[in-house]
């Protein structure tokens, strides 16, 4: 007895895995193409299982491949006579549709849209079945009927996707308006959806559509939900003040957090929209109640001023800090601004013995490792700036001991790199940037790549690097923020060493330093030496890309910085700006962005 349930629990088991292979063998037929072959393994499966929806639908689907009309009309007849399923009135008709027979379709289209009528819920399938044949017109007035019937229902996320396909986009934007006022949890989806009919250009007509239909909401209805829609828009457009005035509104009626005013300003300071960025970063200083956010945002209101300030202004950027410092402390929670000030001191007004002395006192304070590494890692730096090269290597080499295989640590180890290039001792640097290449910090991974492409390129040309070393000293000299010494000895390699393949790194190097010193005309001019004389070099798609942020963001010229993002996406498939390239082309050219 035993025996014989366990063959008949084999023999099921080998049913069902034998009607999986038929079901695996139909669908690669007809997905292939072979709907002979597709139709005889679904018609063997409907007989085994003859009220399988699937196995029905694509035995129909099969036959109007094969333009077996009757056949399909047949089988759905017989269906219909067997089974009151609305949908296979849809089937009919359009087999109907497709033999010619308009009259007979409509018909059934009408039988379909009617059951809704006698049973609300079959609009689900019928609607499905209309949009699956792309009777467009014929699902909204599914979707329609079914929402008069029954107030529940909200179709109007499927609506505005058919008037998205149909053209009509006024009924989309409200189709999804709509949607989202009954399903806020799907605002994020939405905005999504809605990205794909708006641009950056805020006078494009969609733009202006969409704001126009989010304003007669917020009169009608007031809620923070059209805050945050104008808030998005007004981003998307990159207007950011007029979604700070949003983001206002949004918190002065749920004052609970400021993060989403946070976000904004790291949105417009990663922009550089640096007095936007300062309005809120003081709206955030005035009206933040928690130390962290209040200490964050000093921060970065910091920065913004001294990369804008002139030696005129240190002393008052000094000030601040120490007034901060006054008011909050030195402890942990400071500490980033202890940092930044340590690099101001250093770098900005050259007093490296004093941000030395306040960093080492800064180490004094209970921190854990990350915190130290962090202080040691502006250690090091500012002891390269002085070009004690070995006391910087002692820092950086604490921090890979302390905290291995960390990203603080790969950071380090890029730094050892940096520093032992910096002194001319290209063999070890290009050792630790090998090692780098595979660092989880694809930005470190990048930058330990370029370095050593850089040595690797340039130390075989001459057997005692004269060229790499002098280009090894304009590179320190740029990071100890002296441009104008960088610059006259990257045109004494661009005149004594013409012949050597670091000319385009020279030129591009030069080129960056021409845009730190808003010499615009002369970064020009190397970007464009490189495009001509040394269309070969790897840099090409980097000069590229950086001529053509140099025509839209300061020379006022976005035709030729179209032409050059075109040629980026288009003859530099493997460039990192591929991505931004062809987005910022599309932009330019006034296509939705998604």
């Amino acid at each position: 007895m035993r025996l014989k349930f366990i063959l008949v629990i084999l023999m099921l088991i080998g049913a069902h895995a034998f009607s999986q292979d038929d079901d695996l063998f139909a669908k690669e037929y007809f997905e292939n193409g072979d709907f002979e072959k597709a139709l005889y393994e679904y018609k063997k499966l409907y007989a085994q299982s003859p009220s399988n929806i699937n196995y029905i639908n694509q035995i129909v689907s099969s036959y109007q491949q094969l333009e077996q009309y009757d056949e399909a009309e047949q089988f759905l007849l017989s269906l219909i006579s067997r089974v009151k399923y609305p949908a296979f009135y849809v089937e009919l008709g359009y087999t109907y549709q497709l033999k010619g027979d308009l009259k007979n379709a409509n018909l059934y289209y009408t039988q379909a849209l009617s059951s809704i009528d006698q049973n609300v819920n079959n609009v689900f399938s019928v609607a499905r079945s209309f949009q699956s044949h792309t009777l467009l017109n014929e699902a909204l007035a599914a979707y329609e009927k079914a929402m008069t019937l029954k107030s529940d229902f909200n179709f109007n996320l499927q609506m505005a996707q058919i008037y998205g396909e149909l053209g009509d986009v006024e009924k989309m934007f409200v189709g999804y308006i709509n949607f989202i006022q009954e399903n806020p949890i799907s605002l994020g989806n939405i905005k999504r959806a809605l990205n794909d009919f708006i641009t950056e250009d805020g006078s494009n007509q969609n733009n202006i559509l969409l704001r126009k239909i989010i304003l007669q909401k917020m009169q009608q209805e007031p809620n923070v939900l059209w805050n945050d829609m104008l808030s998005w828009l007004f981003v998307q457009q990159k207007d950011y003040n007029k979604a700070f005035i949003q983001e206002k509104a949004i918190f002065n009626r749920e004052p609970e957090s400021l993060r989403r005013i946070e976000e904004l300003a790291a949105i417009t300071m990663s922009e550089n929209d640096n007095q936007v960025a300062k309005n809120i970063l003081s709206y955030l200083i005035e009206t933040a109640q928690d130390l962290d956010t209040l200490l964050n945002a000093h921060y970065n209101l910091l920065q913004l001023q001294t990369k804008e300030s002139t030696k005129a202004d240190y002393q008052n950027i000094k000030d601040t800090y120490n007034g901060l410092f006054k008011k909050y402390g030195t402890f942990s929670q400071t500490l980033n601004l202890q940092v930044a000030y340590a690099h101001f001191l250093a770098f900005y007004m050259n007093d490296t013995k004093s941000a030395t002395a306040f960093l080492e006192k800064t180490l004094e304070l209970p921190l854990n490792d990350t915190q130290k590494a962090q202080v040691k890692l502006e250690l090091g730096d500012i002891f390269v700036l002085r070009e004690e090269f070995n006391t910087a290597l002692i820092y950086y080499t604490q921090i890979q001991r302390s905290l291995k295989n960390s990203t603080i640590s790969q950071e380090a180890r890029y730094k050892v790199a940096k520093a032992s290039y910096y002194k001319g001792d290209f063999d070890w640097a290009e050792s630790q940037l090998k090692i780098l290449k595979a660092s989880t910090s694809q930005l470190i991974a990048n930058d330990a790549l370029d370095l050593k492409l850089i040595i690797s390129d340039n130390k075989y040309d001459d057997s005692l690097h004269v060229a790499l070393k002098l280009y090894a000293k304009a590179d320190l000299l740029a990071f100890q923020n002296k441009n104008d010494e960088a610059i006259t000895l990257l045109d004494t390699i661009l005149k004594e060493h013409k012949t050597e393949h670091i000319i385009p790194q020279a030129l591009y190097k030069q080129a960056q330093l021409f845009e730190n010193k808003k010499e615009y005309a002369k970064a020009e001019a190397n970007y464009n030496a490189i495009l001509t004389n040394y269309n070969e070099s790897i840099l090409v798609d980097d000069a590229t890309y950086a001529l053509a942020e140099l025509y839209v963001n300061h020379l006022s010229q976005p035709e030729k910085a179209k032409a050059l993002y075109e040629d980026i996406f288009l003859n530099h498939a493997d460039s990192i700006y591929f991505i931004d390239a062809r987005k910022k082309f599309r932009a330019l050219r006034g296509d939705a962005i998604n």
